[in-house]
Order: C-alpha cells, then sequence, then structure tokens
C-alpha cells in the first residue's frame, strides 16, 4: 500500500491532560503510526513506570506555542547509498512531531545514524532523513549542517512556528556517546525544552537522550516511547494471565537475565534458538555439533530447576531439524531431541515441536517474543520461527496480547509480511531487551516526574 504523503492532524483539537492510556489508543489511529509495525490491535491494557513520568499530553498549548523543542528520535534506518530502504523508525517518530507543530513549536529533531568512526562522513548524513520527513509532513524539513554551534543557533532564532529542522548526525561527535558536560551544554543551548522518543537508544547515557536533561526543563517523554513503555514495561509487570514468553537466540549468555526475568513473571517460558543446545546438554543428552556454551551449562540446570520450584512450564523442543554442515545448502533430517546423531548440529524447531508450542500457547492472553527458534536466514532452518508467528497471529485474533520485542524476532516478523497482525512490535534491540531485564532505562529515568499521580 501507498504512504502517505501527508499526516492528518489528528492532534489539533487535542485536549491536554489525557491520561496516559487514552494518549496512547488515541496516537493508534495517526496515519504516520498506522502501520504494521507500529498499531496495536487495542487500546492500552497496561499500567506502566512511564505513568510517573510527564509526556507531551502533560504540556499545554502554552508549554509549547513559540518554545524551541529539542526532540531525541530514532532516525538510524538502513541506507543504500543515499536511498532509505526501510522508513519504519521515521514514521514512527512522525506522530509527536505532529504533534508538536500543530502546538505551535518550533520543532528540531535530533538522531544518530551509523557509527560514524571520527567525525562527520557524508554516508552518515540525515540529509535522506530530511527529505523523507519532509514527504511524511508535507512541509519542508531543513537540514541543519551541525548539531550544535552558531548556524544551529541562528536557524533556532530564525525559525517560525510550527518549523521542523533536522540537525545533523549527533555522532559526528564522539563527546555525544561520551556524555561529554560541555558538549552538552552546547547541545542543549539553542532550546526551551525536549521530548525523548527514541526508544531504541534509551538504554544509553548519551549527551542527546540523558545529558540534555540536566539542561532543559521540562524533559518529557514523546508517544512513541510511551508505547513502548506501556506493552514492554506494562506487560511483563502487569500482562494478563496466562502469560508466556519465547526466548530464542543463539546463546544463553546473551539471554540469561531476559530469561531468568521472564521466568519469574511468566507461566509459560519457551526456549529456542542455538540456545536449547546448552539446555539438552545440560540434561545429559548428546548434541552433536551443536552451539553449545559450556560455561552455561551450570546455568541452565539452574534455570530448570527454578521453574520446577515455581511450578513454571518450561518449553524444550521435543524434535530439531539437523544439519551436516551450517549452510543453506546443508543436508538435513528431523530427529528426536535425545538423538542428536554425531557430526549434526541442531539449527531450527522440528514439526512436533511447533504443536506442543501452539499447544502451550493456544490459552494464552499475554505472549512476548524476543529471539527465532533457528537460523531463520535460511529457508531450509525457518520454519520453526515463522511457525510462531503464525501461532501468534492466531491468538491474537482471539484477543491475546502479542509483543515482539526487538531484534531478530522483528525481522522474521516482518519478513512473514504478519507484522500488522501482531499486537505490538518494538523499535528497539538492546533496549527492549533491557526493559524485558526489568533495568531501568537512563534515557527514561531522567524525565521529569509526571505532576499528576498516576
Amino acid at each position: 500500500t501507498a504512504r502517505p504523503k501527508q499526516i492528518t492532524p489528528i492532534y489539533q483539537s487535542f485536549k491536554m491532560k489525557f491520561s496516559l492510556l487514552s494518549v496512547l489508543a488515541l496516537v493508534g489511529t495517526a496515519s504516520a503510526f498506522n502501520t504494521p509495525a507500529f498499531a496495536p490491535r487495542t487500546a492500552s491494557r497496561f499500567t506502566t513506570e512511564l505513568e510517573a513520568k510527564m509526556n507531551v499530553a502533560d504540556l499545554s498549548e502554552s508549554d509549547l506555542k513559540g518554545k524551541k523543542v529539542l526532540i531525541r528520535c530514532d532516525l538510524n534506518v538502513p541506507l543504500d547509498g543515499k536511498t532509505i530502504t526501510d522508513d519504519t523508525r521515521i514514521r514512527a517518530s512522525m506522530p509527536t512531531i505532529e504533534y508538536l507543530v500543530g502546538k505551535g513549536a518550533k520543532v528540531f529533531a535530533c538522531s544518530h545514524l551509523g557509527r560514524p568512526k571520527d567525525g562527520p562522513e557524508d554516508k552518515f548524513s540525515l540529509a535522506p532523513c530530511a527529505g523523507r520527513m519532509s514527504e511524511l509532513l508535507g512541509k519542508e524539513v531543513k537540514l541543519a549542517p551541525d548539531c550544535i554551534g552558531d548556524a544551529v543557533a541562528s536557524m533556532a532564532d530564525g525559525a517560525a512556528e510550527g518549523d521542523v529542522v533536522l540537525l545533523e548526525n549527533t555522532r559526528f561527535y564522539k563527546e555525544e556517546t561520551k556524555n561529554e558536560p560541555e558538549f552538552v551544554k552546547k547541545f542543549a543551548a539553542p532550546f526551551d525544552l525536549f521530548v525523548n522518543d527514541a526508544f531504541g537508544t534509551a538504554h544509553r547515557a548519551h549527551a542527546s537522550t540523558e545529558g540534555v536533561t540536566k539542561h532543559l526543563s521540562p524533559s518529557v517523554a514523546g508517544f512513541l516511547l510511551a508505547k513502548e513503555l506501556e506493552y514492554l514495561d506494562g506487560a511483563v509487570n502487569n500482562g494478563e494471565k496466562p502469560m508466556a514468553a519465547i526466548v530464542g537466540g543463539s546463546k544463553v549468555s546473551s539471554k540469561i537475565t531476559v530469561l531468568e526475568t521472564l521466568l519469574d513473571k511468566c507461566d509459560k517460558v519457551v526456549i529456542g534458538g542455538g540456545m536449547v543446545f546448552t539446555f539438552l546438554k545440560a540434561k545429559g543428552l548428546s548434541v552433536g555439533t551443536s552451539l553449545v556454551e559450556d560455561d552455561f551449562i551450570e546455568t541452565a540446570k539452574a534455570v530448570m530447576a527454578k521453574a520446577e520450584a515455581g511450578g513454571k512450564e518450561l518449553i524444550l523442543p521435543t524434535d530439531v531439524v539437523v544439519a551436516d554442515a551450517f549452510a543453506p545448502d546443508a543436508n538435513t533430517q528431523v530427529v528426536k531431541a535425545d538423538a542428536i546423531p554425531d557430526g549434526w548440529m541442531g539449527l531450527d524447531n522440528g514439526p512436533e515441536a511447533t504443536k506442543e508450542i501452539s499447544a502451550a500457547l493456544a490459552d494464552c492472553k499475554t505472549v512476548i517474543w524476543n529471539g527465532p527458534m533457528g537460523v531463520f536466514e535460511f529457508d531450509a532452518f525457518a520454519k520453526g520461527t515463522f511457525a510462531i508467528v503464525d501461532v501468534l497471529e492466531e491468538i491474537t485474533a482471539k484477543g491475546a496480547c502479542t509483543i515482539i520485542g526487538g531484534g531478530d524476532s522483528v525481522a522474521a516478523v516482518e519478513k512473514s509480511g504478519k507484522a500488522d497482525k501482531m499486537s505490538h512490535i518494538s523499535t528497539g534491540g538492546g533496549a527492549s531487551l533491557e526493559l524485558l531485564e526489568g533495568k531501568v532505562l537512563p534515557g527514561v529515568d531522567a524525565l521529569a516526574e509526571s505532576k499528576v499521580p498516576a
């Protein structure tokens, strides 16, 4: 479907002091937000720690009209040369920007793009993002030549109400990621207040996410940040039961914290991906040449013991697809999980495992998925992962809340073409994981406290 060239200004008559939940329900209707990756199927279901923080809806028109607002977006989009290959993150940023424009603010967006190594690099310029933002807003979005300095100050002083300017890549300065105080002071100097709408970098205490809050007041959350927290934080802590987590990926070491946290919160935990074989070896089974982290075998044993002691259902695959090489054209066979032959490696769930997972999830009201079931990049080992997508589509249609918690799970859902069938797909990778682990995100923690009791 064609993407809209202009966003309907639905926020013009928005009344201040709506609760966060009402705001999120409204945001779900925004044309730029109402896309497969972002459109919630229902209004807000959970309470969340963000209710203790201010968000843009807490600001009156007089708080915004004529003010120079710095908004941290996540515009770190994939590029092929100067061509944006996926504008999802740009579209996700539009509702908050549109809202600020509608209130007469002078909007200055900032973001990083890629990983510049030593100062400005043309291939990491945000110029393509400014062009796409202009198309979506139906008005020119000027690109500033820098993110600090006299040129930015001059553009801020000369901006009219409703103008939108995109500052150049914040990571052209190493001081950005170091949160260097003098850089922060220069960065914040031209502006009156701050909005953080970049969930994907909220787990970083950088100048543009945390540092500027020390100089700009109020510092509040944007709609995207609020929505991410409402689903991820709200689901984990207040999701409707029965609740399940699907934790996949290659290594136990990278997922152990989130696994333990979700085991505390959920009734059922499905384990998939390469980490399965560390668990199978911990059970005394032969795993052939499958990926195993021997240093985490005792950890796997402890997780299984914790699940049993807590009366939780820990689900490992009963059959797996094995291959004689890690290659898309390797020879394959389906074997029982306790009968993996020597010289073969497990690379996906088998059909019986998929049936058992489907049965386990059938009665769940909340499901959180983080990590694929196999090497889904290879067609021969993608069935287990895409079967999970099908199961989640089915239970979402029956009223369950399904949350895709960042990373490769998001890539798999988008590749399946069923992103619009899920309740929520997170824009954050590391931020999603850290929030699911129960960690405090610096970019959220630094925001102003709400003046209205949650």
